[in-house]
């Protein structure tokens, strides 16, 4: 058993694509329209083109926006993304003009920052120590 897909939820998903694609490099896997104007739309790693999905999926329920919202108003990330250097990626991402909530911070065995993902999540990055 492995984990194939995964999501986050979105407030615009034409927005999600491109922050996710132009300013964090993912690249899109899927996008198929399922009606209503939503779409089946995932993006990868460039790394690992066949590995797991990362769903933008739309905030249309009331119970899924109501949950992303606490999550961002009390500064709880949405979910975390592996980087292998926190500070170069903080600075990378700094550069663009993505605005992080935690600056990298060593927490001993993981150092961690987070980031606002302009579509109404949270995002920590963290680069495990070995």
């Amino acid at each position: 058993m492995r984990i194939q897909l995964t999501s986050v939820y979105v407030d615009d998903q034409e927005k999600a694509l491109r922050f996710y694609t132009e300013v964090l490099g993912f690249v899109k896997k899927h996008d198929i329209p399922v009606g209503g104007g939503a779409r089946w739309l995932t993006v990868v790693s460039p790394e690992r083109p066949e590995g797991t999905e990362l769903l933008l999926e739309p905030t249309g329920h009331p119970a899924a926006k109501s949950f992303k919202d606490a999550l961002a108003a009390d500064g709880i990330p949405f979910t975390q993304f592996a980087v292998d250097d926190v500070q170069a990626e903080y600075d990378r991402l700094t550069g663009l003009g993505v605005r992080f909530t935690q600056e990298p911070t060593d927490m001993g065995t993981v150092t961690t920052a987070v980031f606002d993902d302009t579509c109404g999540n949270l995002i920590q990055i963290a680069h495990q120590k070995v």
